[in-house]
């Protein structure tokens, strides 16, 4: 199926789209902020880690489900398929070299799903396995 825009109106819906501070990111912070948990910094280092706990060397990814392929929620677009299917599959390729430089350089990883941010019960569970990893 052909995109249903033009290339100016869909550049223009993209250029909307947020890359930093996303309503899940904002969620994830204020769960950290509400469990005393301190020192982090935003969208750090030449990785773009989401939130980093430096001296600690932990690295939180916050991972949308459709744009880095979660196993349980991604559904392959049904438009635009030639763009969207190599582009998901180039961004989970960059997130595991990602991982895999940060992880080299002794950084602790944690990648976290979009649905488990939402899902607001478990952010205790969450919160848990970064304190845990703070210690």
């Amino acid at each position: 199926m052909a995109d249903i825009f033009t290339k100016e109106k869909r550049s223009e819906i993209m250029s909307k789209i947020k890359g930093k501070n996303t309503t899940i990111e904002l969620l994830f912070r204020k769960a950290l902020w509400q469990a005393g948990l301190r020192g982090w910094r935003i969208h750090w280092g030449k990785h773009r880690v989401d939130v980093a706990f430096v001296k600690k060397k932990i690295a939180i990814f916050i991972d949308g489900c459709f744009w880095h392929g979660c196993p349980g929620h991604y559904k392959k677009p049904k438009s635009h398929k030639k763009y969207w299917i190599p582009k998901i599959e180039e961004n989970k390729k960059r997130d595991a070299m990602t991982m895999a430089r940060l992880k080299k350089e002794g950084w602790k990883v944690i990648r976290i799903w979009e649905h488990d941010v939402k899902l607001l019960a478990l952010h205790g569970k969450i919160i848990r396995r970064i304190i845990k990893e703070l210690a």
